[in-house]
């Protein structure tokens, strides 16, 4: 029988954030520095090294979604799963705020008479209600089409853009599309290339960069 080693969340963490990089060591795999907390979170958060691999930086982009982040600023998510993920405690200290639109009711009539998804809509009203945001995506592929229109069509220019939409259909895609936009228009993005994601992974990236933000990717410093 196992015997259980360590109890308290802050332990639990830092063993866990160790192996990691123990890990990714014996495996080869060097991550660049400035993208180290946002890899190893997502690692953290599914257990899945391939994130190693499939996470895709704009140059600076984690150092700029932190920046945004440490003066206040606001995450946009595209479920009330990822919002429910972001730290809360964090964020206050930060003085920002976290929205996610989905469930608004004006949204899904928005949604209903344009004939779109309720993400598309949601996508809409955000840009226009918090166009310097960091908008993460973690689910609806057509959130990204959605944000890369508005970046496209008009001088909408987010602080960061997460896309890391879980599933089949026109996910990759939407991925493609995001790094290709966000890379000529000069716009941060972080994505995970292929099929993975979720929203999970979403809000690891965003508590990733609240953590480097606010000095607190030590456990202890968030109290634990």
């Amino acid at each position: 029988m196992s015997t259980v080693q360590h109890h308290l969340p802050g332990d639990i963490e830092r063993t866990s954030l160790a192996i990691i990089a123990q890990e990714l060591a014996a495996r080869g795999v060097t991550v660049p520095p400035e993208q180290e907390a946002v890899v190893r979170r997502v690692i953290h958060a599914t257990a899945d090294f391939d994130y190693a691999e499939t996470l895709r930086f704009t140059p600076g982009a984690a150092a700029k979604g932190a920046a945004a982040l440490a003066a206040g600023g606001v995450i946009v998510t595209d479920t009330n799963m990822a919002l429910a993920g972001v730290s809360k405690p964090t964020l206050a200290k930060l003085g920002g705020a976290a929205y996610c639109y989905m469930a608004d009711p004006a949204v899904a009539a928005a949604a209903k008479a344009a004939g779109t998804t309720r993400a598309v809509a949601a996508m809409h009203h955000a840009a226009a209600a918090h166009p310097g945001a960091v908008f993460a995506v973690g689910n609806a592929p057509t959130a990204l089409f959605a944000l890369c229109d508005a970046m496209e069509q008009g001088d909408f220019r987010p602080a960061l853009v997460i896309g890391v939409p879980v599933g089949f259909v026109n996910v990759v895609e939407s991925k493609e599309r995001l790094m290709a936009v966000c890379q000529r228009l000069g716009v941060p993005a972080i994505a995970a290339m292929g099929r993975k994601g979720g929203s999970s992974v979403a809000a690891a990236i965003c508590n990733a960069l609240l953590y480097t933000a606010a000095g607190q990717l030590d456990p202890a410093a968030r109290g634990w």
